[in-house]
This record gives structure tokens, sequence and C-alpha cells, in this order.
């Protein structure tokens, strides 16, 4: 077996299942059913109160419910009874965990992609977000935006995917991805600069950032685009050894890590692979 994938299968059951049905075409449920007992999905929950909540909805980065919630998901731990407890401040229109006066659309975002992948239904958020949507095909957080946020679009394209594939809605996540794709994913559609630096450098968890990993891990459900082609070109280089690192570590506090910037990262290497694989498939070329 490749050493890569070896080091790979010698990682946390989080990353071992995924490796399974994402590089191997192996049976993996049981592997998944392991993690919310060992490793760091164990520790994650050894954290969460008998209520199924951590301390604090939202604000407190990253220990919060909320976000505690998201990572222990990307995990695979579905957690539907926290999803329901999150969905106490959810009004069919707005998703007020803590004070404020207006949609936040990438919370919004989140939010229904943690009731998706629970099987947890949020009744009007779709709608909510379609109407959210803004002039130029994505998404933006602030009250009255002028222009898209490649954070809040990325968020709430995740949420939506599996709604496309059953129908359920049309035109508005193309008319995201189209956003995206505008800036070739990281590059001004002005001058051909760079966005932001950090767009550039891969981090785990993501959280609610927009980086050029995510974004094209997320991909992987759609058809190629040559606009992807400098997204891919960035990836491939960041390889050492067959190995991506952490690059990014968003500030905040965590319960744990699971890996430290700057080492070869397992997380970063699993969705780089995953995403080769898509990529370098016979149709996409």
């Amino acid at each position: 077996m490749d050493e890569v994938l070896e080091w790979l299968l010698a990682g946390d059951p989080a990353i071992v299942w995924q490796v399974q049905r994402d590089l191997l075409d192996e049976p993996f449920e049981a592997t998944r059913a392991r993690v919310a007992n060992e490793g760091w999905g164990a520790e994650l929950l050894s954290h969460r109160r008998a209520d199924f909540t951590w301390p604090g909805w939202y604000a407190r980065k990253w220990i919060s419910t909320f976000y505690s919630l998201q990572v222990l998901q990307q995990l695979g731990v579905p957690a539907p009874e926290t999803v329901e407890a999150l969905l106490q401040f959810w009004d069919g229109h707005l998703f007020r965990p803590w004070h404020v006066t207006h949609d936040d659309t990438c919370v919004t975002g989140m939010m229904l992609t943690m009731a998706n992948n629970a099987g947890v239904p949020m009744p009007g958020a779709v709608e909510r977000l379609l109407e959210l949507q803004l002039p130029d095909g994505g998404w933006n957080c602030r009250d009255a935006p002028a222009h898209y946020s490649m954070h809040t679009t990325i968020s709430v394209l995740e949420a939506l995917a599996p709604l496309e594939s059953d129908g359920a809605i049309a035109e508005a996540p193309g008319a995201g991805r189209e956003a995206l794709l505008r800036h070739r994913l990281f590059h001004s559609h002005r001058t051909g600069e760079v966005i932001r630096p950090e767009f550039t450098r891969f981090s785990f968890p993501c959280y609610y950032h927009y980086d050029v990993l995510r974004a094209l891990d997320y991909w992987r459900g759609f058809e190629w685009d040559e606009r992807l082609a400098d997204g891919m070109t960035l990836l491939r280089g960041k390889a050492r050894d067959g190995r991506w690192p952490l690059q990014n570590k968003h500030p905040g506090r965590t319960w744990f890590d699971m890996e430290q910037p700057g080492k070869p990262s397992r997380w970063n290497t699993l969705r780089a692979l995953r995403v080769l694989r898509w990529a370098d498939q016979p149709r996409n070329r």
C-alpha cells in the first residue's frame, strides 16, 4: 500500500473512515461508528454536558455549542439531539443564538448544513437563504451588503448542495458557484491579484472561513470547470512528500488541537487527495 495511505490509516478513526470511503472505496460504517468512543470524537464528546450542549451557544469561538457541533459532525458524529437544541433559536426567518438584529447568512447556512447532516428539519431555511442571495450571485453575512462574501457564499453553497441532487432547488447554487469561478477561487477579477493571502493557506477546521481547499472539496460534487485550474495548481504545489501541511489555525479557544500548524496534516492530506482523485477523472479533462 502507498506510504501516504498507510500514514492516513494510522490516524484517528475520524480520518480512517473517510479514507476508506473517499480514497479506497471500502466499507467504512464500522470505523465511523468508533468515532464517538475513540480519539478526537470521544474527547470532544467528553466536554459535552448532559443536555447535549457545550458551554455557550455561539459566541465562544471555538468551544461553543455551535462550533463544537460543527467539528463533531466533520469527525463523523451527526448528533441530532444537539442540532435540535440549537434550532430553538431558529424562528423560520432568523437564526439568533446570540443578540443579532439582522440575518447572519453565513451562520444560517452553517446551521442548515448541520441540520441536513443530522436529518433534522429546519423549516423555511432554504427559502430564506434564496431570498438573501445577492444580484452578483453570492451571499454576505453583513446587513445591506454591496458585494458577496466568499466566506458566506461557500457556507451557503455547502448547505444547499444536498438539496440540488433531488431537484429541490434550481438556479441559485449555480449562480453562487459562478460568483466564485469569476474569481478563479482566489483572484481579483479586476487585477488578477490574490484577494486575501489566507485564502491560499489551508486550515482545518475551517469553521466559517473560506480557503481554496475548502472550495475544491465542495466542488467534488459538481462538474469540472477550467476556472478551477488555478486552484488545482495551488493545491498540487503545496504537497510535501505526498502530504499537505496545516498552514493556518484560526485564532480562538479549542477543546484540544488535532494537529499542529506547519506539520503534515492528515486532514488536509485526506481532503487534497480526494480532490485530486475527483479532478483527475477522465471526464474532468
